[in-house]
């Protein structure tokens, strides 16, 4: 069995390289007009990942300074308006963070106490340390990351703002 590439006549073959030649330059002008906008679709969904990823991280990191800060604060909490436990709390924090974020400038946190119900059974108000950090995620990716990011858009930051409400508990004493 004999495959034939080209017409046995030179005319049919003439013809059918000048129809695989337009079909080649039809090719090449779709994929120019579809690229750009396939290749901005798959950087803004890896650029969404990448935000997830950090979004994750600042809420973990939140989180965990929140824990730290309402365990420092707790067990002298009849002091705490006199504000040396919560400046205690707040360099505990601080150190954890210098520790989790060793080379990114800008991550900060913020801490103040909001009062909450007062608890039935001793008779003491409840008190709640609330944690405020502000964390600047790095965008990657081109394209998306110049819709996605906080002005100035040349910096590729995307400003995350997470906040963490921690109960600070107290002995039960009368």
């Amino acid at each position: 069995m004999v495959i034939k590439w080209f017409p046995a006549r030179p005319r049919a073959a003439a013809a059918y390289l000048a129809a695989r030649l337009k079909r080649a330059g039809q090719v090449t002008v779709e994929l120019l007009l579809v690229l750009p906008v396939f290749m901005l679709l798959l950087f803004f969904i890896m650029e969404m990942g990448n935000l997830g990823f950090h979004t994750i991280l600042a809420h973990h990191c939140a989180y965990e300074m929140a824990r730290v800060g309402s365990l420092v604060a707790g067990p002298n909490a009849s002091n705490i308006s006199s504000g040396s436990d919560r400046n205690r709390a707040d360099e505990k924090m601080g150190k954890v963070l210098e520790k989790m974020f060793p080379n990114t400038p800008g991550v900060k946190v913020e801490s103040s106490i909001k009062q909450t119900l007062k608890d039935p059974q001793s008779g003491q108000m409840g008190e709640d340390l609330l944690v405020t950090l502000t964390y600047p995620a790095t965008l990657v990716f081109p394209g998306s990351s110049y819709v996605l990011s906080d002005p100035p858009k040349q910096a590729r930051k995307k400003k995350i703002i997470v906040k963490v409400r921690m109960p600070i508990e107290t002995p039960y004493s009368k």
